[in-house]
């Protein structure tokens, strides 16, 4: 029988570079409260959110992940054409396909390399990172561009008290290669598929399609299918499952909680961080991230612009260790211990 080769990986992994793009619009609460006859204060206690950005009609998935991807490569200190591949964590895109990664790869003059999309809500950038992180140790590539990237003020209903102030738009973008020591501990992850009702598109593309044939043969309009949450359900699910998640990825790693410097979750709420970082027993001098104060919850993109902003902030450093933990929708969790990196 033949002897099949095998290509040899990388023996450790990390964060090379890290970029983000935030759109230009700052949406604060006071242009949202009328809507869903609500307050700015009643937002914040809610949330912690104080404003969000969504973007406009020219800054799309791709123009969004082409930015931030640009900035990562630029922050990892190599050239577009050795990264080896491309992936894109969206839950967001108004089409069925093409994959947004290989549209990314393509205008950041990545030739012929893979790219692809997954989908996993708002803990897909952490499933990214562990698809990439597991590719280079295997041997598959070098170096892999991984995206965050959500346009999520398309699927908002803006007088649903429920969601309409959470959701938000933007991208961020992490380098991931090979390392002399260790920068990407083992994932911690899981998902409650039971639960999936309680993050949801309301309605299928099939049906929306259905409604519009319906509606304008009789001159009316349809309504495109929106987020609908059920923010109890999903609290009391993160209350359960994350605490449980976290140390997991702690202790997957060979640390303790003592060893972090920096606590990343999604910025999903701001109460849930709070929760969490009291049911951790977190010393007092981690930096916990709080970026949902004014981007507001992003989905897949939410760990890597919190990423970015406690380190251009001044909060954290590049080498610090960082748990990072996404979370949301399916309902899925995946988490990890990681080395913070440049960014541009």
């Amino acid at each position: 029988m033949a002897a099949i080769a095998r290509v040899p990986g990388a023996a450790h992994t990390r964060i090379l570079g890290l970029g983000a793009y935030r759109p230009r619009r700052a949406v604060p609460n006071a242009e949202i409260v009328d809507a869903i006859q609500s307050s700015d204060e009643w937002i914040r206690t809610r949330s912690g959110i104080r404003q969000r950005r969504w973007a406009a009609d020219d800054e799309t998935i791709i123009g969004m992940s082409v930015a931030a991807g640009r900035k990562a490569v630029e922050a990892a200190g190599l050239a577009p054409e050795q990264i080896g591949g491309v992936i894109v964590a969206t839950s967001s895109r108004m089409v069925f396909g093409p994959a947004a990664g290989a549209q990314v790869a393509t205008q950041l003059g990545m030739t012929d390399v893979p790219g692809f999309d997954v989908a996993a809500g708002c803990a897909g950038f952490c499933h990214a990172l562990v698809l990439a992180s597991d590719m280079i140790r295997a041997g598959t590539a070098r170096y892999l561009l991984i995206v965050g990237v959500e346009r999520l003020s398309d699927f908002i209903d803006h007088t649903d008290r429920t969601c309409a102030f959470i959701f938000a738009d933007g991208a961020g973008a992490a380098v991931v290669g090979p390392a002399d020591v260790e920068g990407i501990g083992p994932v911690a992850w899981g998902s409650d598929g039971s639960s999936w009702e309680a993050i949801r598109q309301d309605k299928d593309f099939g049906t929306f399609f259905d409604e519009v044939a319906a509606v304008e043969a009789n001159g009316g309009h349809a309504e495109r299918p929106y987020i609908r949450m059920q923010g109890t359900v999903v609290f009391r699910w993160a209350a359960t499952f994350l605490e449980k998640a976290c140390r997991a990825a702690v202790d997957k790693a060979g640390l303790t909680m003592n060893d972090l410097d920096v606590f990343i979750p999604h910025q999903a709420n701001s109460r849930i961080t709070d929760a969490l970082t009291r049911v951790l027993k977190l010393p007092d001098n981690i930096v916990v991230a709080d970026d949902i104060e004014y981007t507001g919850n992003t989905s897949a993109a939410s760990i890597p612009l919190a990423m970015e902003q406690v380190l251009r902030s001044g909060r954290a450093q590049p080498g610090d260790t960082a748990l990072i933990m996404g979370f949301g929708s399916g309902l899925a969790y995946a988490g990890q211990v990681v080395t913070l990196p440049p960014y541009a």
